[in-house]
């Protein structure tokens, strides 16, 4: 319940839960039927709470929050829990690399969404260290966090062949002003719906983060953009993208917008065991360099230039 509330819709309730769709809607009837209320209003492409399921929610989470506690009173202390954004994104990609370089590292992957990201995971002690962004106004890290740069996503420019930009084998940031980018996993109130509002800011592209019947998944939004002669999205350099005959990568450059990663960790869990070798494997594959031929926002530049 608290899943399918977070993400808004239960294929991306169940894709986060890593169970089928039918299973979550299934569960969520079943919880229904016991409670005598509907907790959701089932709409076209999302859903959205009622007034029962409202009430229900805090209680709900505060089971989670007690499970989760009970559960980390008796982990192995061994084991080192990583967050990072999705399955398919970059910085997952880069932990696999580490985990099949480091095949006895006792590390568990915890894969977070667009409305649970792993900076609040990290903030909120559910996670030992997390990938993100480290700058949000609404929300900076306290200062028991510490930050330090882990990798600058390269963001392409993906369009489908009917596109006015399919044929160009680049396009310069100035280009980006007066498109649209279909961009649904900005539509939360988080570090990455600030990214995407100051990179709106900042070249002139419009940002909508409008849902769609087919969800916010990778697939749907590569369907849809292939479908569209004027939606654009952007796909990151290190993301692993659903491949599409109708698709074309375009590189942006001078300079090219970069999404910025950090690694952020709590104070306490520098002892463990597994945190030198993962923190030394992550600074020593950073490129630096690379951040003088980017765009970022410029509160996360000081970190990112070192």
């Amino acid at each position: 319940m608290v899943a399918v509330s977070d993400e808004g819709q239960f294929g991306l309730a169940a894709s986060v839960l890593g169970i089928s769709q039918q299973a979550v809607s299934k569960r969520i009837a079943k919880l229904e039927g016991q409670l005598g209320a509907p907790l959701f209003e089932r709409r076209i492409g999302n859903v959205a709470l009622t007034a029962h399921g409202a009430r229900f929610l805090p209680h709900a989470r505060s089971i989670l929050a007690s499970a989760d506690a009970a559960i980390a009173a008796v982990r192995d202390s061994q084991v080192l829990r990583v967050a990072v954004h999705g399955a398919q994104i970059a910085d997952a990609n880069l932990m696999r690399f580490y985990l099949e370089k480091h095949p006895d590292a006792e590390v568990e992957l915890i894969m977070m969404g667009p409305s649970t990201t792993s900076r609040n995971a990290v903030i909120d002690c559910r996670v030992d260290i997390a990938f993100a962004r480290p700058h949000w106004h609404t929300r900076p890290l306290p200062a028991h966090i510490t930050a330090v740069p882990a990798y600058l996503g390269a963001l392409h420019l993906l369009v489908g062949n009917g596109h006015p930009l399919a044929d160009r084998d680049h396009v310069e940031f100035d280009d980006l002003d007066g498109l649209t980018a279909w961009v649904p996993g900005a539509g939360f109130d988080s570090e990455v719906g600030d990214f995407y509002g100051r990179l709106s800011e900042s070249c002139g592209i419009t940002i909508t983060t409008e849902q769609h019947p087919g969800g916010i998944g990778f697939a749907n939004i590569v369907d849809r953009i292939a479908d569209s002669t004027t939606l654009v999205t952007f796909g990151g350099e290190g993301t692993t993208t659903p491949w599409h005959p109708n698709i074309r990568r375009i590189p942006i450059v001078n300079p090219t917008p970069a999404y910025p990663m950090a690694l952020l960790w709590r104070e306490t869990i520098t002892t463990h065991p597994q945190f030198t070798s993962l923190i030394d494997f992550i600074t020593g594959s950073y490129n630096g360099k690379a951040v003088s031929t980017m765009w970022i926002p410029e509160p996360d530049r000081a970190l990112f230039q070192r």
